[in-house]
């Protein structure tokens, strides 16, 4: 029985509009679906570990795709310029989003990042110029480079405690993005995070990320927000006294 689709093995069957994948496959290679542009729909059967490298890229009729809980890794540019790809469940047994994942998935809603998932990928969100919304569960730590970018329908994001790092340029040139809070537990965000956010009114961002001089240009380059709120984080009284 199949146990692996191999790199580039259907690459630019360009009159591929579906295909079943048995039950006894656990990998799907490099490239594996690459340009298969009248792939409209797939099932990854449960058992499949991981999703390579450019294996679905330029899939641009594919609507959608079911991935199952058996997945811990989604390679890089895996999904990238799926055009048609309107909405897409990462299950929690993710761990990675690797570079470029889902650029230009320009169809794409709404996303919700698993808090299995510890990192998102460089550039694995660029120009999802149709996704609203994120939902990061508390459990990613870094947001790399460029995540987000042009994302220019997202409108608000919150950022779990769980997050320790923001990449260069992750939110940059999110035109529609109008208020963000950044919480205490980040301890470093990249040059230009926020920049071109033309739209972004009010920022909460933890006082230790505010002692670098100019560091409002820094991180939102020409459109410094009007309402920026610097807060230091409250001890919260318990039962067994003060606490953080």
């Amino acid at each position: 029985s199949v146990t692996s689709i191999g790199e580039w093995a259907f690459a630019e069957c360009s009159s591929l509009q579906s295909i079943t994948i048995p039950d006894s496959v656990t990998s799907i290679g490099e490239g594996a679906f690459l340009k298969c542009s009248s792939l409209q729909s797939i099932t990854i059967p449960e058992g499949v570990i991981s999703i390579g490298d450019s294996a679905f890229k330029e899939c641009f009729s594919l609507q959608s795709i079911t991935i199952p809980d058996s997945v811990t890794s989604i390679g890089e540019w895996a999904f990238a310029e799926c055009s048609s790809l309107q909405s897409i469940t990462i299950p929690d047994s993710v761990k990675s989003i690797g570079e470029g994942a889902f650029i230009k998935c320009s169809s794409l809603q709404s996303i919700t990042i698993p808090d299995s998932v510890k990192s998102i990928g460089e550039w694995a969100f660029v120009e999802c110029s149709s996704l609203q919304s994120i939902t990061i569960l508390d459990g990613v730590t870094s947001i790399k480079r460029g995540a987000f970018v042009k994302c220019s329908s997202l409108q608000s994001i919150t950022i779990p405690d769980s997050v320790k790092s923001i990449g260069e340029w992750a939110f940059a040139k999110c035109s529609s993005l109008q208020s963000i809070t950044i919480p205490d537990s980040v301890t470093s965000i990249g040059e230009g995070a926020f920049s071109e956010c033309s739209k972004l009114e009010t920022v909460r961002i933890p006082k230790h990320l505010t002692k670098e001089e100019g560091w409002e240009e820094r991180l939102f380059g020409d459109n410094v927000p009007e309402n920026i709120e610097i807060y230091t984080k409250a001890k919260v009284k318990t039962d067994e006294g003060l606490s953080k």
